[in-house]
């Protein structure tokens, strides 16, 4: 078993593939961690699975290919069950989060079980527009209200877990698109584990996947469906 999984979920990232496995290979070859690189190539229609066969080594460098579409929760659990790591990681592959955060979030997850950086804490210095930050804002309080989370970012795409810890919080997640994050972190407190959070340096990239309107609004039913299973206790934690 290798000490660290690197996952990067791609969905036509044709542009950005090859530039975050370069960034994350130097970065890891700074560190003393064993690691591998897992794209989690998900039924990409731009080309990104023949650069990402290409890349691929089958020892540091893996490709897994979907040929249809499972979203990008579902994705990160299928690679996340087949990583050889202690701890596995992921992050977006438009690199917005500093890579210079990278060994700091690994350090993280293998002392406290999990790790992921916010892009809300004090210390953090963001870069994007009002009209991403204030929806993001408000989305992060109402889980905090709904939810009673303590967590202060539930959605940058910056995350490490110890693998025996995340593959217990899995089974218990529904999402399979955007509002997995949230909901494993929120499933992770009420089991008693503690996340722990990194302020980070984040810009936001040239191509971002998340539509405003349309992500916005289905992530806010996932939140408002959540917290009702919640009220009916129907949300079983074991």
């Amino acid at each position: 078993m290798v000490d660290v999984s690197i996952v990067l979920p791609a969905y036509n990232e044709a542009r950005n593939i090859e530039r975050a496995v370069k960034a994350v290979t130097e970065t890891m070859d700074r560190t003393n961690y064993d690691y591998e690189v897992i794209i989690a190539e998900d039924g990409s229609t731009d080309g990104t699975d023949k650069i990402a066969r290409k890349l691929a080594d089958g020892k540091r460098v893996i490709h897994l290919h979907s040929d249809e579409r499972l979203g990008r929760g579902k994705a990160l659990n299928r690679a996340f069950s087949q990583a050889r790591g202690k701890v596995v990681a992921f992050l977006d592959v438009d690199l917005s989060t500093d890579m210079a955060h990278l060994s700091e979030l690994i350090d993280a997850a293998f002392k406290h079980g999990i790790a992921v950086g916010s892009r809300l804490k004090k210390e953090s210095k963001t870069e994007r527009p009002i009209k991403r930050d204030l929806p993001s804002r408000v989305y992060n309080f109402l889980v905090r209200l709904l939810l009673k989370s303590k967590v202060s970012d539930h959605q940058c795409g910056f995350k490490a877990f110890r693998k025996d810890v995340i593959m217990k919080i899995i089974p218990l997640v529904r999402d399979n698109h955007w509002f997995w994050d949230t909901e494993v972190l929120v499933i992770a407190q009420r089991m008693g584990y503690n996340v722990y959070e990194i302020p980070v340096r984040w810009k936001q990239g040239e191509e971002t996947r998340v539509s405003v309107t349309k992500d916005s609004i289905y992530m806010f039913r996932c939140l408002l469906k959540m917290w009702w299973r919640n009220l009916l206790g129907r949300t079983k934690v074991e």
